[in-house]
């Protein structure tokens, strides 16, 4: 028993030394700069906000999307039917701001073939003349600051660079422990996207003649989601996903622990149809969840059995790596909470009861992502946003039966 408490000990160390590199080049990553192009240069953008269901903070994305610092651009909110509830809350903020470069449609064709939110990204860039030479993705849980367009489209001047992306990043404080666990596994996730070059399409922008010579519209009509999708494609065009780090988001919204699980295999189950590097993920999630859990089967063992020493090396251990887990946690949070007060959000306070949370959700984190890990690799049905898709042996979706959304308490929502 000694001699295995030793050995998961040695491998927990040594998956902790890569994880510390990891994160060492994406803290490296947000040093980065990327120059703003002068208004002359920029190029006619379409903003795409594809909706179904009105969001808790959808008022406040359209009214900061409406007030950005470029100079030729037009908002394009495709509503998934005109009893959405979404529909008014548009209108609404149109009128209230009086803007004249938002045009408002609603989804004409739904493809059986992929997710509503592609059909309605097939729709919005087909209809797009030849006038737009960027198009750009947003979610309606994002809300951006004044320069966010400026700092999406810029980097795509670099001829290598096919699209540009930011990403999410969660509030860890809250009412809920669903938002304590999404918050500590988004960290996680981030680095990853990075160092894999996956694109988020909450922040996502695309050059117009990408999107048409790579067909990637094609792959959209058969697709689940639109961004993880990206990155193979473009590779095959030696185009690259530039991660621009000063657009990265703050999401304020809240989820509990049974929400929360299901979004973690909706999100699961996009990467394990289209990530093309999928095994990785699988392999990243056994050793941080088997390592250290096989390190508590030691103990509990051992300390059945009698072996008291070894239970206490065991149980040490375990200990020692959820503390520098949750270390690099914080080191991650301070190297992000510049850029969120850059935008003019405020930071997380980081007090010691909130650190005690942290240390405590860290093990929950790995249990509901191993659950939802599970799920994710037989999941053959998905619920979002009121509908139903049948995940087909191949990969491909089928939409199962549509109807306009009713309610914002459906499951798969969040």
């Amino acid at each position: 028993m000694d001699d295995l408490a030793i050995l998961i000990s040695k491998f927990l160390v040594g998956w902790l030394i890569f994880q510390v590199c990891c994160v060492l080049l994406f803290l490296r990553c947000l040093n980065s700069r990327t120059n703003n192009l002068p208004d002359e240069l920029l190029p006619k953008t379409a903003v795409l906000l594809c909706l179904r269901g009105a969001d808790p903070f959808l008022g406040d994305c359209l009214r900061s999307l409406l007030k950005q610092n470029y100079p030729r651009y037009d908002l394009k909110v495709i509503v998934d039917s005109q009893q959405d509830p979404a529909w008014q809350v548009v209108r609404g903020i149109i009128d209230e701001l009086d803007a004249a470069n938002v045009q408002v449609s609603h989804l004409r064709t739904v493809r059986q073939s992929c997710s509503l939110k592609c059909s309605s990204l097939i729709q919005a860039v087909s209809d797009l003349d030849d006038s737009y030479k960027v198009v750009a993705l947003v979610d309606a849980d994002t809300v951006v600051h004044t320069n966010w367009l400026r700092e999406l489209v810029s980097p795509l001047n670099y001829p290598q660079v096919g699209a540009t992306t930011g990403n999410r990043w969660y509030l860890p404080t809250g009412r809920y422990w669903g938002s304590l666990v999404r918050y500590i596994w988004n960290v996680s996730a981030i680095v990853q996207m990075y160092l894999y070059g996956i694109p988020w399409g909450g922040t996502l922008a695309i050059k117009t003649e990408v999107l048409r010579q790579t067909g990637l519209l094609e792959r959209w009509g058969q697709a689940f989601g639109e961004d993880t999708v990206m990155r193979s494609v473009l590779a095959k065009y030696n185009l690259e996903v530039k991660f621009v780090p000063s657009l990265i988001m703050l999401n304020r919204e809240e989820c509990d622990l049974p929400s929360l699980r299901y979004w973690l295999q909706r999100q699961l189950l996009s990467s394990r149809l289209y990530h093309p590097w999928w095994w990785l993920v699988v392999a990243d999630a056994v050793c941080t969840i088997l390592l250290p859990s096989f390190l508590i089967v030691v103990w509990f063992t051992a300390f059945l059995s009698g072996q008291g020493e070894t239970a206490t090396f065991a149980f040490s251990w375990y200990v020692i790596y959820i503390l520098a887990l949750v270390m690099l946690m914080l080191f991650l949070e301070l190297g992000v909470q510049p850029i969120i007060r850059s935008h003019g959000q405020q930071v997380t306070k980081l007090s010691a009861p909130l650190i005690w949370r942290m240390i405590v959700s860290m093990p929950l984190t790995h249990w509901v992502y191993g659950w939802a890990m599970l799920a994710a690799l037989r999941m053959q049905t998905v619920t979002w946003r009121g509908v139903t898709y049948e995940v087909n042996s191949t990969g491909n979706i089928q939409l199962m039966e549509y109807r306009p959304y009713q309610s914002v308490n459906q499951i798969g929502d969040r």
